[in-house]
């Protein structure tokens, strides 16, 4: 099995999140999807779990790019963004592109969201 934990109050990852599930279904892939509500059972605070999407499977807990990275693995018609992600120069700008600017910018609308001023 595969868990998935993300930020469900935002639009944008709730959208993604819910097509990988609708095509893990269809595939016959076991993802169990948590959102902001379950952090604490990945021991984090809803805060800390709203910068990043993670991914756990056979206990080993996966963050970011890894984390994408695992879960498109699994999914039929995104195992070759993995492999790509994979590569050592796309590897090294894909994962400073989410840490650097996609996750930042999705947590700093969190943050607007949820009324409070980015940090």
């Amino acid at each position: 099995m595969i868990k998935v934990l993300h930020n469900d109050t935002c639009p944008i990852c709730a959208r993604e999140v819910a097509a990988y599930a609708r095509q893990a279904d269809r595939a016959g892939v076991a993802l169990h999807v948590d959102g902001l509500e379950q952090a604490a059972e990945w021991s984090l605070t809803p805060d800390s779990a709203a910068r990043s999407f993670r991914v756990e499977q056979d206990g080993q807990r996966h963050e970011g790019l890894e984390a994408f990275r695992l879960l498109w693995s699994h999914l039929p018609g995104w195992r070759w963004l993995a492999r790509i992600t994979g590569l050592p120069g796309v590897h090294w700008l894909a994962d400073r592109a989410y840490r650097h600017a996609a996750a930042p910018a999705l947590y700093a609308l969190h943050r607007r969201r949820q009324g409070r001023a980015d940090p």
